[in-house]
């Protein structure tokens, strides 16, 4: 087990009945926090001047997943672990579908790579329009302060128009019926296979394709304007942006081509220093090496940092070696797009942040945009393709089965899989490290960091808190795939509450194992 530096939060707070935040004591509880993937608390605690001392990012899934596909075919992965997230199964089924190539040792043929690459751009816009318009968006759209019944996609179309509103709702369904079309399913994609897919793409189902990818391009540009005018000929948001209170210098990682661009299916990690210059560049195989797992005992999310620059807790620098993957990151290790319509975006967004790296959190809102349009531009670019209507879509495994690793860029950042099997097949052993765990230690940071900056006393106005929520909120986490437990038993708090809310009894089972009354 990881070495654990930090005492759990104290347990000064009785549930008060049915609201979101609750304030006892010294003690200020955000319970649940909201537009998310998962679910999660904050707890903030004051010291006796009503400065914040300490704020907690709680997190008590389980995921699992690594422990009950022990057993089952690795040819069984991509469905399985797509059952992972219902918002993001596509980018569990990729990476699980590549890790079968590398179990097999077999190489898709040219189409099969070009399918692949086309649904998941196609899925990166549906995804990253899912993540502005309906969950971050609304603190900018409608404001952070406004009443939080107005704070959700309703609002937004309140805002900006009914006819804005039917863009939006359009363009995903469309989207989502183009990746049912040939990925089986909208949710839960059934098309990939070790050394390919499971069928072709026919004429017809290639011009809808690039019917529906000239109109994603086209709502990608729109979705930029819509964020200059509402955000950034905003002075309020932009300082918002660039305040303290969401900035952190840290390391950032994430998947590049040959020339260093924006990927999201295929190439190498770089990593570049808080800096910006490039710390090191390696192969999906090599992430052992680099990559390591920090535990705490009041999150069930693992903390991942840089393995060479090692754990130095919650700091950041060049001598911390926590790091960030998600949009922001990935435009920071890249040195450009490969379209060039988003090219001229990640210029804008550059110059007009001050140049790379960008360390302001909240930028991930835009950078999101510039790869939305990215994706759109790489979605046309695909559908184009001569050579996607190929039947030659896959070639048979040989290869007796040991050990694979496939690596994508999801929309929340990089997303691993690795397999260990026996010689029929069968897992053994799955590691999976998703873009919220690679993300988790600097989320922690970012929320803390923000309940420093923004509150000061205990009588705090809901819009103060909203605010620190945003500082989860602009890496989109997912916690139903970030969550799981260390091997042995799982650590667990049970409360016994009268009516009232009085507590009447605790049990807690500590990491070890041992149980106690309190």
């Amino acid at each position: 087990m990881a070495d654990q530096n930090q005492q759990a939060p104290p347990d000064t707070c009785q549930k008060i009945a049915d609201t979101s935040t609750v304030f006892v004591r010294s003690r200020i509880t955000i319970d649940p926090i909201t537009r998310l993937e998962g679910h999660g608390k904050i707890d903030i605690f004051l010291d006796d001047s009503g400065a914040v001392e300490r704020a907690y990012f709680q997190v008590p899934e389980l995921r699992g997943f690594e422990k009950f596909v022990q057993g089952r075919p690795v040819e069984e992965m991509p469905q399985i672990t797509s059952r992972i997230c219902g918002v993001c199964p596509t980018a569990h089924h990729m990476a699980a579908t590549k890790a079968l190539d590398n179990v097999y040792k077999v190489e898709p043929p040219p189409a099969a790579k070009k399918i692949r690459e086309l649904i998941y751009s196609t899925f990166i816009v549906e995804d990253h329009a899912l993540h502005f318009y309906f969950l971050g968006g609304p603190d900018f759209v409608v404001g952070p302060d406004a009443p939080a019944a107005e704070r959700n996609v309703l609002g937004v179309i309140a805002k900006v128009g009914i006819e804005t509103g039917k863009k939006v709702i359009a363009m995903r369904r469309r989207l989502r019926e183009l990746m049912a079309l040939a990925g089986g399913k909208a949710a839960h994609p059934v098309f990939g296979l070790p050394g390919g897919v499971a069928k072709h793409i026919t004429s017809e189902a290639q011009k809808q394709f690039q019917e529906v990818a000239a109109e994603a391009v086209d709502f990608a540009q729109f979705t930029l304007r819509l964020f200059e005018d509402v955000v950034l000929k905003n002075t309020g948001y932009v300082n918002l942006i660039l305040s303290d209170a969401y900035t952190h210098r840290t390391y950032y990682m994430g998947m590049v081509d040959n020339q260093n661009r924006v990927n999201f299916y295929d190439g190498p990690l770089r990593v570049v220093t808080p800096g910006g210059k490039e710390w090191k560049k390696f192969a999906p195989d090599k992430y052992l090496e680099n990559i390591a797992e920090h535990v705490e005992p009041w999150s069930y999310v693992k903390f991942c940092y840089l393995k060479p620059v090692g754990w130095k807790g919650f700091t950041e620098g060049e001598d911390s070696g926590v790091y960030s993957v998600a949009p922001m990151a990935r435009l920071n290790v890249s040195d450009g797009m490969a379209t060039p319509l988003a090219q001229k975006a990640y210029e804008a967004y550059f110059s007009t942040l001050g140049g790379k790296p960008v360390h302001h959190t909240l930028a991930n809102h835009w950078a999101r945009l510039v790869e939305l349009l990215y994706a759109a531009e790489r979605m046309k670019e695909l559908a184009a393709d001569p050579a996607l209507t190929d039947d030659n879509i896959r070639v048979l495994p040989t290869e007796t089965p040991k050990e694979g690793i496939g690596i994508v860029e999801a929309p929340r950042g990089t997303l691993i899989h690795h397999y260990w099997t026996d010689e029929n097949g069968l897992v053994e052993k799955a590691n999976l490290i998703v873009a919220t765990q690679n993300n988790a230690a600097r989320i922690a940071m970012s929320v803390e960091k923000a309940a420093k900056k923004l509150i000061s006393g205990a009588n705090v106005p809901e819009g103060v808190l909203n605010q620190i929520e945003m500082a989860f909120r602009a890496y989109d986490p997912c916690h139903g795939c970030a969550t799981h437990s260390l091997p042995g038993s799982m650590p667990l708090l049970v409360r016994v509450r009268n009516q009232s809310g009085n507590t009447l009894t605790t049990l807690r089972r500590d990491f070890n194992g041992s149980v106690h009354r309190e």
